[in-house]
C-alpha cells in the first residue's frame, strides 16, 4: 500500500499506478470448479453430457457446488449468451457452444459460458468482450521473481496467475465496439500535447506493455518528458502487442524465420507424461516425441517465476491428480495440442527477443525526467473520478435473469 501511496495521485516524481492511467479494472474470474475449463472443447461436452446423465447425489457430487453455486442455483444468462438461467438440477437445458478463453497468461483454453456454473463470471467483462477489444492482464506479484507485469489478450482472460496473488483485469475499451477508451479522463489529450502527435488507447497499451514494471500494488508505468523516448516505447511495444494478440483484430498469427521455426522431428506420444529440454540442441521432449529448434529464450521464459512451456504442459500431462468430471479428457494427445504448443514457443521466443530492446528502454528511463502525478493533478487528469473506475452503463440491453427475468442495464 505504501507504494501505491507514494507514487500514485498524491503527486509524488516517478511512476504511476496502471490503476491511475486505465482506472476501470475487473477482479479474475472464479470459475469454482475445475471442469468448467479445459485445453480441448471436447472434453467440455463430455463433462456436460456426463453431468446431465447423473441423477440425485451423484450429480452433486459431480456438480461440485460451493457457496456460490448449486445445482439447484439459478443464475443470469452470461451477456451474449442465451443458456438457462433456471436450476441446473431442474433443467439443464441445451449444451452451450465452449468460448475460447485465456487461462492464465499464454495458455488459451476452453469454458463452458454458463453462468451457473460458474461462481463469479465477472458478467461486465462479457458485456465489452468483443471484435475491437483488448485486454490488459496483470500478473501477480512475486518478489525477485522473473517475469513481465503484464499481458494482453483479445480474448476473454480469466485473470489466471501462476504465481503471487492475482492481478486485474483492464479492458481497453469501456463500451462495446471500440468505444470510450479506459484510459485517465484528459490523459490522451495531455500526452499529445506534450508529444506533438495524437495518442490512442491503443499506443497507450503499446507503451504500458513496453515499460510497465511490477510492484507489490500493481504494475507502475513511467511516463516519459521525451517524446523521442515515447516514441520508441510505443514501437517495440506495438511488437510486443501484436505478438500477444496472435493474429487477433487483422494481424498476422506470430511466425519465426525460415530455418528458425520449431517442427515436430519426433512424433508426440499418445500420452506423454514428462516433458525436457536440452540446451545444447535445441529440442523440447515430450517423453520420446522431439520439437526443435526451440530457443533457450523460449524454454526459460517465466512470468512470476514459473516457466510457461511447463505450466502449459503441466495442465495437459497424464497423472495431475485431476478428478470427478475434470479427469475427463482426451485419450490420446489432440493434433491441436501439438499445434498450440509449436505457437506458444514462438510467442516466447519473439518475446524474448524484445526483452533487450525492453531492458535498454527501462535504463533510459530511468535516467530521464518523466510526467508525475502533480503535472496530470494541475491538467485536471488525476485525480480520476469515481465514475471512470465502475463499468459503463448500458441502458438499451436486455439480458435475461435469473428464472427467465429480464431486465435493463
Amino acid at each position: 500500500m505504501a507504494a501505491r501511496e507514494a507514487t500514485g495521485a498524491g503527486g509524488g516524481a516517478g511512476p504511476l499506478p496502471l490503476d491511475d492511467l486505465m482506472p476501470w479494472s475487473v477482479r479474475p474470474l472464479r470459475t469454482g470448479r475445475p471442469w468448467v475449463t479445459a485445453p480441448d472443447a471436447a472434453s467440455l461436452r463430455a463433462r456436460w453430457d456426463r453431468l446431465v446423465r447423473a441423477e440425485g447425489a451423484e450429480r452433486e457430487r459431480l456438480f461440485r457446488p460451493g457457496r456460490a453455486r448449486t445445482p439447484w442455483t439459478g443464475a443470469a444468462a452470461l451477456p451474449g449468451r442465451s443458456t438457462g438461467t433456471g436450476a441446473f438440477a431442474r433443467d439443464p437445458g441445451p449444451y452451450p457452444e465452449p468460448v475460447r478463453v485465456l487461462h492464465g497468461p499464454f495458455d488459451e483454453q476452453w469454458l463452458i459460458p454458463d453462468h451457473r456454473l460458474l461462481d463469479a463470471a465477472r458478467p461486465e467483462l462479457w458485456r465489452v468482450a468483443d471484435a475491437h477489444q483488448v485486454f490488459a492482464v496483470e500478473h501477480g506479484y512475486v518478489p525477485g521473481a522473473a517475469g513481465p507485469a503484464l499481458s494482453a489478450t483479445a480474448l476473454l482472460p480469466d485473470g489466471h496467475s501462476p504465481g503471487g496473488r492475482p492481478g486485474r483485469v483492464r479492458p481497453l475499451y469501456r463500451r462495446p465496439g471500440g468505444r470510450e477508451p479506459n484510459l485517465a479522463p484528459g490523459l490522451p489529450e495531455l500526452l499529445g500535447a506534450r508529444y506533438g502527435t495524437p495518442v490512442t488507447a491503443e499506443a497507450v497499451l503499446a507503451w504500458v506493455l513496453a515499460a510497465a514494471r511490477p510492484s507489490p500494488a500493481g504494475p507502475l508505468v513511467p511516463l516519459p518528458a521525451d517524446r523521442a523516448l515515447w516514441a520508441e516505447g510505443v514501437e517495440l511495444g506495438g511488437e510486443m502487442l501484436r505478438t500477444h494478440l496472435r493474429g487477433a483484430r487483422g494481424g498476422e498469427r506470430p511466425r519465426l524465420p525460415g530455418g528458425r521455426r520449431p517442427y515436430v522431428r519426433a512424433t508426440i506420444p499418445p500420452r506423454p507424461a514428462e516433458l525436457g529440454y536440452d540446451p545444447a540442441t535445441g529440442t523440447l521432449t515430450l517423453d520420446e516425441g522431439r520439437i526443435s529448434p526451440v530457443p533457450a529464450g523460449a524454454w526459460e521464459f517465466r512470468v512470476g517465476g514459473v516457466r510457461m512451456l511447463e505450466l502449459w504442459f503441466g495442465r495437459r500431462a497424464v497423472g495431475d491428480g485431476a478428478e470427478g468430471l475434470a479427469a475427463l479428457r482426451p485419450d490420446a494427445w489432440p493434433q491441436e495440442w501439438t499445434s498450440d504448443l509449436l505457437e506458444l514457443i514462438t510467442v516466447l521466443a519473439l518475446l524474448d527477443e524484445l526483452t533487450p530492446r525492453q531492458q535498454a528502454l527501462w535504463e533510459r528511463l530511468d535516467g530521464s525526467a518523466v510526467l508525475d502525478g502533480e503535472e496530470l493533478r494541475t491538467a485536471g487528469v488525476l485525480p480520476v473520478p469515481a465514475s471512470a473506475r465502475r463499468p459503463a452503463s448500458v441502458l438499451d440491453h436486455r439480458e435475461e435473469g435469473p428464472e427467465g427475468q429480464f431486465a435493463l442495464l
